[in-house]
């Protein structure tokens, strides 16, 4: 199987209920995770209905939900709600609200309390080091820090997802996350890192086969598209 070429765990990123169970049953990942924004692109209109829907197909896997609201008491009551959801349940907790103001108190709270909490929009190494100390280390957790979009700054993110691992070490339940990957080669880079998961999109899944695929066997592939699409195009010079 796909996850099995690689020691980091691949969770799939998206809110297409049709492409998530393809992918469940395939055994191609090891959970699953969404985020408003994903849902929005996939048309969902009632969040908790096509969460249940989820938990229903994919009974044994992580899936991670997050909450919307923008402050700490709207949050935890969202937390609450959606963990009650199913056992296999993370809350999605954004490291700060859309002010900046640190949801590090309601991490911890809830931590405490054994919620299981998935940090994200984490960015900065100070971010996960302030993640680290506020989950409790009895209770599972993941870390989700945006190696891709870190990149897209022009910044290579592999020193602090290296920094970000070291940090996390002594919880022994909580994960570290590579999240917004954005080609195959983040997941060896996630791996090289010391990250024990990485989310990718059903775009970068697909290419799992192509793993060790011989380079002169692909350069005539790609040849060979080049021409069929030329010829079904009707090209003429």
């Amino acid at each position: 199987m796909a996850a099995q070429k690689f020691k980091i765990k691949l969770f799939a990123d998206g809110a297409d209920l049709r492409e998530m169970e393809g992918a469940y049953k395939e055994r191609l990942v090891s959970g699953f995770t969404t985020n408003p924004t994903l849902m929005k692109k996939a048309g969902v209109t009632d969040y908790e209905a096509f969460a249940k829907a989820a938990l229903r197909a994919i009974p044994d896997m992580p899936i991670s939900f997050e909450v919307f609201s923008d402050d700490l008491a709207g949050m935890e009551r969202e937390a609450r709600r959606i963990a009650s959801w199913g056992s296999n349940v993370y809350v999605k907790i954004p490291v700060t609200n859309t002010k900046g103001e640190s949801t590090v108190p309601l991490i911890k709270k809830l931590s405490k309390e054994g919620l299981k909490l998935n940090v994200t929009a984490i960015l900065t190494t100070a971010q996960v080091d302030a993640a680290a100390k506020a989950l409790s280390p009895s209770t599972p957790s993941i870390v989700s820090v945006f190696a891709g979009r870190v990149a897209d700054t022009g910044r290579d993110p592999m020193q602090s997802m290296r920094d970000a691992a070291t940090m996390l070490k002594a919880n022994k339940n909580a994960e570290l996350l590579w999240a917004s990957s954005r080609e195959l080669l983040n997941i060896m880079q996630a791996e090289a890192c010391g990250c024990h998961i990485i989310t990718v999109t059903p775009d970068i899944l697909k290419k799992v086969k192509m793993v060790g695929k011989d380079l002169n066997e692909l350069s005539l592939d790609t040849v060979k598209m080049f021409y069929s699409d030329a010829q079904a195009s009707g090209f003429k010079i």
